[in-house]
């Protein structure tokens, strides 16, 4: 099989197309050949240094988290899918492959029907890291006022989805570029970060979700209503304390979610969950660009300028 690999960290110029083994389904696992995956924001970083995938050299050769794609075998004890299933999920790694071996049991759900491999490859990441955050941490509820910073990226563009769908009235900020977009997605109001300074307007929220990590807790707090909520997904230090004790940031609460390391079978009842909301048109994918497999570099480079509005998928195979 060809797979996207990378031995020394640096560069989107480190990763090179390579042949590799195809790789064989263990008893309890499916073989996934993979039409779409895509290019995530922790990518790029931890293709460039040292870090979550190791120190000296990258301890997974294979990047790639998100995929959309068809069933091709099955191991002998899985009773969830059968070949020819077409599937939608997310790994820490791999997807930079024309296949790739998943347990029954990951991150994994058969594809919404009105959606293509690529469209269906560009939710899993933003919105299993959205939905954990707004509905199950802020507790989001109809008629509250809902600011998203970072509005027009990957997790941004789902959590405006999101929250509309939970009633609430959304704010975005973006760049400018990228005003209508996020009003197309159904956001009431947008703000041009480059223009204005939301915490200077006097407004208040009942939810801030900064999914881009730039505007901290302190400067976001006269922002939130009196028992309003401050998500991130970029925790720092000093807020992380703030989560353990409460008290010190009064009524006003900081909250924060390791959507990645929820277990699968939490990932998994949320898929069939977004299914059902993209079935039934309640959101929809966001696609900025479309890249093919060979072209991986270009894409590391796109996404590594930031900016971009939703998600960089990358096709794969045929």
């Amino acid at each position: 099989m060809k797979a996207i690999v990378y031995t020394k960290f640096g560069p989107p110029e480190v990763l090179h197309l390579q042949e590799m083994e195809k790789p064989t389904p263990k008893d309890n696992e499916v073989l996934i050949k993979i039409h779409a995956t895509t290019v995530v924001k922790e990518d790029p970083d931890m293709r460039a240094s040292p870090g979550f995938n190791g120190l000296l050299k990258p301890r997974n050769s294979i990047l790639g988290q998100e995929l959309a794609g068809e069933i091709e075998a099955i191991g002998r004890d899985v009773t969830r899918f059968k070949p020819g299933d077409q599937v939608f999920g997310m790994d820490s790694f791999g997807a930079y492959a024309e296949y790739k071996c998943m347990p029954e049991g990951g991150a994994l759900a058969i594809k919404p029907d009105n959606l293509s491999y690529e469209e269906s490859a560009s939710i899993p990441n933003g919105a299993l890291t959205a939905l954990p955050f707004l509905r199950d941490k802020a507790k989001i509820h109809p008629e509250q006022t809902v600011l998203i910073y970072g509005a027009s990226g990957s997790v941004g563009t789902a959590a405006v989805q999101l929250a509309r769908y939970y009633g609430a009235q959304v704010t975005g900020v973006c760049s400018t570029a990228n005003l209508e977009w996020v009003k197309s997605l159904g956001a009431d109001q947008v703000i041009d970060y480059t223009q204005q300074d939301f915490t200077e307007s006097g407004k208040t929220y009942d939810i801030i979700f900064d999914t881009v990590g730039k505007r901290s807790f302190p400067e976001c707090r006269g922002s939130l209503t009196d028992d309003g909520v401050y998500l991130t997904t970029v925790p720092t230090p000093a807020m992380m304390l703030q989560v353990l004790w409460p008290a010190k940031s009064g009524s006003k609460k900081v909250k924060f979610v390791a959507a990645g390391l929820r277990p699968a079978s939490e990932k998994i009842k949320d898929l069939v969950f977004l299914t059902e909301l993209i079935e039934t048109e309640k959101i929809k994918p966001a696609i900025d660009r479309v890249y093919p497999l060979v072209q991986i570099v270009e894409a590391h480079h796109y996404v590594g300028r930031g900016h971009k509005k939703g998600n960089v998928v990358i096709t794969v195979g045929s």
